[in-house]
């Protein structure tokens, strides 16, 4: 019974493990001041003219702390420049590559960057990102990994939270009203997910601390079966 009991606390040294991958994120009707995480993948999502999406890369442990970007999803601003078309919309983009805490080794992220995509009326998410934040890359999960060859190597890869250099507070994780989520951003056609975990439009990958809490769990249970046995000789 100890060592069922001792569950919870299994399930938080598991929990310490964060992935480092590219998040996507909706501004609501692009008159919202904070970010909501996107239910489908960038592949999947086909945003109305007036859109604001948004992409964060950062390191994450579980979708109850998922860093959003950091700027606002004012499509009025950003799209200000990039006047209307007969047969296109216009999509707002936010891309925001992180802090250096979260960046891989030998990396600096670049400054967040903003952008509006002029694309066909039927164009998907990823259509709109590949418009104006070229190259993209993806991994043979159809995984989202670089935006603008950044990060230039990597995707999804485990780290250890612990062994993590600090940052500073990330305003954006504490913006009043914004809806926290978390998942590897999937790219064309993608499922899947880093160490099987859910992808874009889950709430991360936690697989990790599900299996670590089931291995406590047997090792419990066999645990007690052996005290019984010895109880009944």
């Amino acid at each position: 019974m100890a060592v069922l009991a001792g569950v919870p606390a299994a399930a938080g040294t598991a929990h310490a493990a964060g992935y480092r991958y590219w998040s996507f994120w909706e501004g609501g009707d692009g008159k919202s001041a904070t970010w909501a995480y996107a239910t489908q993948g960038p592949a999947a999502l086909r945003p109305a003219d007036g859109a604001v999406n948004g992409y964060r890369f950062a390191v994450s442990t579980d979708g109850a702390d998922a860093d959003r970007p950091r700027q606002a999803p004012d499509f009025a601003a950003i799209c200000a420049g990039t006047p209307a078309a007969p047969g296109t919309k216009r999509v707002a983009l936010v891309v925001d590559f992180g802090v250096p805490a979260d960046a891989p080794a030998g990396e600096a992220p670049p400054g967040p960057r903003t952008a509006c995509a002029r694309v066909a009326p039927d164009a998907t998410a990823a259509e709109a990102l590949a418009a104006v934040a070229a190259p993209l890359r993806y991994n043979s999960q159809a995984l989202l990994c670089g935006i603008s060859g950044y990060p230039r190597q990597g995707c999804g890869e485990q780290v250890d939270t612990a062994a993590r250099p600090s940052s500073p507070p990330d305003p954006a994780s504490s913006a009043p009203g914004a809806t926290a989520g978390a998942g590897p951003t999937a790219g064309p056609g993608a499922t899947a997910a880093p160490d099987g975990a859910t992808a874009s439009g889950g709430r991360g990958p936690s697989l990790g601390l599900y299996a670590g809490a089931a291995a406590v769990v047997a090792l419990g249970a066999a645990a007690l079966v052996r005290a019984r046995r010895h109880g009944r000789r």
